[in-house]
């Protein structure tokens, strides 16, 4: 099966399956907070086409305006509801509507911001983009606890974008030189191990 059917038949099944519970956490959102329901930001795409993300809002309407891009550690701005949706990464979701619109893929190299994809390494950058960014990689189960590494961190950016920002882009172009539908199924199924364990 072509992959672009695969996030189709996917997206669309996880869409169908999953309304009452994305419903349940629209409605937690908003009673937890002023705002918006979703989160919209740039990501930079397949080729480096930027598309705007979907995420459930797991911070305060404000957030961009009280600190940076980065999220590190318990950070004041996470809402009590967002809390548990990035640990249970249920914030992640929307981003099936992403897969439908075809900016992203099931499983692909997480979609970075523009101001980090300039720090890929120059040998790595058009490789890592080769492909549509995904809402599960090898890159986001290595990185996980990315929250609380950079809160470890003397300079959390720093560290940011000298040792995490090469990594994930050496991951991206790794895995845009061997994707498959087989690769992408251990993946799937990898995420779903980590984040039931977790």
């Amino acid at each position: 099966m072509p992959k672009r059917a695969f996030d189709l038949l996917g997206a669309g099944l996880g869409l169908l399956l999953l309304w009452p519970l994305l419903l349940g956490i629209a409605v937690a959102i908003k009673v937890d907070s002023p705002g918006p329901v979703l989160f919209r930001q740039q990501r930079v795409g397949r080729h480096g086409v930027i598309f705007r993300i979907r995420k459930f809002r797991t911070m305060g309407a404000d957030a961009p305006q009280r600190g940076p891009a980065l999220t590190v550690g318990d950070d004041v701005r996470i809402t009590r509801s967002g809390r548990w949706l990035r640990r249970t990464r249920l914030d992640e979701l929307p981003q099936l509507l992403d897969v439908l619109a075809g900016h992203m893929s099931l499983v692909g190299p997480r979609p970075e911001v523009p101001e980090y994809v300039a720090h890929y390494p120059a040998a790595l950058r058009t490789a890592a983009l080769a492909v549509r960014p995904g809402i599960t990689s090898l890159g986001a189960l290595e990185f996980l606890d990315e929250a609380q590494l950079l809160a470890g961190a003397a300079d959390p950016e720093r560290e940011y974008i000298e040792r995490i920002v090469p990594r994930k882009a050496q991951l991206a172009a790794d895995y845009a030189a061997q994707a498959s539908l087989r690769g992408d199924l251990a993946v799937l199924g990898r995420t779903l191990c980590r984040l039931v364990a977790g």
